[in-house]
């Protein structure tokens, strides 16, 4: 793997454990170690910019937000890709038709319609509460990266009755992260490798939930968390060990990585 010169990462269950925001001092090591050894190190999360852990001491060298919809670095931004205007309007319909309220993510707000016990607990894992807001029409108007909302497998058709553009990438079984149909990790992974002049095989990522299959798929090294939800594991190189033992670190001093 001596050839490896970018990461992704993953964050809730992968770099930190589930409602943990710190990441243990073996991780924040691995991460440092990689960049010493020049290996660019990404952030690949369906957070929004807003809910980032601040991870003091740890420096990234890209952001991939709202599932790779929205990507940056510290200078500009590098990849954006909004759901059409059309398609959110339908989805807003569709959940209010099944009795679940939304949140729309734009580049700077988080606001939702209304709150329910799984929208709630889902923002919780990310520390944060629901905001409803009063101006939630407006912001129908400003450009929407990904729409959140308690909602279980049964409804899955239902939020997408008739919506041409979106697509539904969960990797929680009591919400879901509904992001543009061309979008996801992967494709967002490919921007990057594009934006730097790299090829696949010198990129490997680390993930744990669905949302993570095609960022897994995109790079030459997919690897799963022990962790990780049976269908990422499937798809992945390899596997290493549980979020809640190190498992990043172990594996990239075993693969001499770091």
């Amino acid at each position: 793997m001596q050839q490896i010169k970018i990461a992704f990462f993953d964050i809730d269950g992968t770099l930190v454990k589930l409602h943990a925001g710190e990441m243990t001092p073996p991780t924040r090591q691995a991460l440092a170690a990689l960049r010493q050894n020049g290996v660019r190190v990404c952030l690949a999360t369906g957070r929004s910019p807003l809910t980032l852990p601040p991870f003091p001491s740890v420096t990234f060298d890209a952001y991939l937000t709202f599932n790779g919809s929205y990507c940056y670095d510290a200078q500009q931004v590098l990849f954006s890709n909004p759901i059409p205007q059309a398609d959110v309007r339908r989805l807003v319909e569709n959940a209010a038709a099944i009795g679940r309220p939304v949140s729309l993510a734009t580049k700077d707000r988080l606001a939702a319609n209304g709150s329910d016990a799984d929208l709630a607990d889902y923002f919780r894992i990310a520390g944060r509460e629901v905001e409803v807001a009063d101006d939630f029409d407006c912001l129908l108007q400003q450009p929407v990266y990904q729409l959140m909302m308690g909602c279980r497998e049964p409804e899955y058709a239902a939020v997408l009755q008739g919506v041409r553009h979106a697509k539904i990438a969960a990797w929680w079984d009591r919400a879901v992260d509904i992001i543009p149909a061309d979008g996801g990790k992967g494709v967002a992974i490919e921007k990057l490798l594009a934006h730097y002049g790299l090829d696949r095989a010198q990129a490997i990522a680390f993930g744990d939930g669905n949302n993570d299959i095609e960022m897994l798929q995109a790079v030459g090294t997919g690897v799963a968390m022990a962790n990780a939800s049976a269908q990422l594991k499937a798809v992945a190189d390899d596997v290493c060990g549980d979020v809640a033992e190190d498992g990043i670190y172990h594996y990239c001093q075993a693969h001499g990585l770091i």
